[in-house]
């Protein structure tokens, strides 16, 4: 039996979830380069027409952000890459610039931006599957960074929640691109 995608992706029941497509990792602050340049060349263009579209089709679109209190208080710090993230040049302080959607995706005020201050994954301990069940979505599309890590969390607990997902492979980024890639593939 062939999939049907068009009722998969109906907008009643679907919602475009951006991972981390905020200014302290793809944007103007970036404290990750490599990755933000990878972002440039498909997350930004394609995500942004993407987040534009759902809009007019009227899908949600919900923004994940990752941020840090000025305290550090209940973010992690049991991996090498929570370390680093204290060394950069920018810290993504929650309600800060470094914290906010990037211009790019031309936030509406019908979008949500959910913040989270620990772990790898938008979805685990964080309120992204309980708003998302709120709204009545039952598909997710997966746009953002990094499939190194963030994407393949969010992929993985969409499943294990029993949501449909769907990965946006021109709207993902991870580097190496070759890693990501295999990843995806």
């Amino acid at each position: 039996m062939p999939l049907d995608i068009a009722a998969i992706v109906a907008p009643a029941h679907t919602a475009v979830v951006t991972s981390e497509c905020q200014n302290s990792v793809v944007g103007r602050q970036s404290m990750l380069p490599e990755l933000s340049a990878a972002a440039a060349q498909t997350v930004v263009p394609n995500g942004a027409r993407l987040c534009a579209a759902a809009r007019v089709a009227g899908t949600a679109v919900v923004h994940c952000v990752a941020g840090r209190r000025p305290d550090d208080r209940g973010s992690n710090s049991n991996a090498r890459l929570f370390g680093a993230v204290l060394k950069a040049p920018v810290v993504p302080l929650l309600g800060t610039a470094a914290t906010e959607v990037i211009d790019d995706f031309a936030q509406a005020d019908s979008d949500l931006v959910l913040s989270r201050i620990h772990g790898l994954s938008p979805m685990a301990g964080t309120d992204l599957d309980p708003v998302l069940r709120n709204l009545g979505v039952s598909t997710i599309v997966v746009i953002g960074v990094s499939v190194n890590v963030a994407i393949t969390n969010l992929v993985m607990d969409a499943v294990n929640n029993g949501y449909q997902t769907v990965l946006v492979r021109d709207a993902v980024a991870g580097v190496p691109a070759s890693y990501a890639d295999a990843v995806i593939d």
